[in-house]
């Protein structure tokens, strides 16, 4: 059951707007196998919410849990089903982690060219938002600190939403 406060946060990330990998895999031909790769960290870049997070880790943790989830979630797993996780998984690692202030860079395509043509629905990306914060819960990460997150995704959803 969803507390109020986890409401009231879907409600408002739903606002204004949403999260970057719904099927972020599926129109790049990207291998599968590559894990992400830190490179030299740019001065422009404030660390501190990737430090928050854990770093690159428990990131990769909570990814690939929230994969997990999305994976057995009636509402959404059907989305999944010609996608290769593995290289989702490294995309969404890959993108967190530099949207964090991490020092890897996110090597997949825009997220409109990504997700163009898939009818996603604001459903399936309220379902995924849903999973995604159990997932975060389940690595510990404090409240505030997913929420600093889920603002800096948000901007996307207009990119990834499409019905």
């Amino acid at each position: 059951m969803m507390t109020q406060a986890r409401k009231i946060a879907l409600v408002a990330l739903c606002f204004v707007s949403s999260l970057p990998f719904s099927l972020t895999a599926l129109s790049q031909n990207l291998p599968d196998t590559a894990a992400p790769v830190p490179v030299a960290p740019t001065a422009s870049k404030d660390p501190t919410l990737y430090q928050d997070l854990g770093g690159l880790p428990v990131i990769t943790q909570f990814v690939d849990a929230t994969l997990v989830l999305a994976l057995a979630d009636i509402r959404i797993k059907d989305t999944f089903k010609d996608t290769n996780m593995k290289r989702l998984a490294r995309l969404i690692t890959e993108q967190f982690c530099e949207l964090t202030g991490g020092p890897c860079k996110y090597s997949g395509d825009p997220m409109k060219e990504v997700h163009q043509g898939l009818g996603l629905s604001n459903m399936q990306f309220n379902a995924l938002v849903e999973d995604l914060q159990l997932a975060m819960d389940q690595s510990h990460i404090p409240f505030r600190v997913q929420n600093k997150l889920l603002a800096l995704l948000a901007p996307m959803q207009r990119d990834v939403v499409t019905k």
